[in-house]
């Protein structure tokens, strides 16, 4: 999951606490990865279906996410937001402008 450093010891689950947990939110790790500005702005943007992670859609704010699965984060393709990045980014494809 992501939440303690090393796998040599399950004693360090004992110190865990729920704000552990909290912070492999998705919603927050958008803000943590500047998709989202502000934590309700983030949840808005999963619950509309703008966020996939891997090849599938997330519409659901406290799915949990994994250290590995944090590379995987991305818009959906066909999100205006990701078009409006890519338009202030100059990086907005020929195709991806006719559609």
């Amino acid at each position: 999951m992501g939440v303690i450093p090393t796998r040599k010891s399950l004693a360090l689950c004992d110190w865990l606490s729920v704000s552990c947990f909290c912070r492999r939110r998705l919603s927050t790790v958008l803000v943590h990865l500047k998709f989202a500005e502000h934590l309700k702005e983030a949840v808005t943007n999963v619950e509309q279906g703008h966020i996939r992670v891997g090849p599938e859609t997330v519409t659901d704010p406290a799915f949990l996410v994994t250290r590995n699965m944090e590379d995987f984060i991305t818009w959906v393709d066909t999100s205006k937001i990701r078009r409006k990045v890519l338009e202030y980014n100059e990086k907005l494809d020929d195709y991806d402008a006719m559609n």
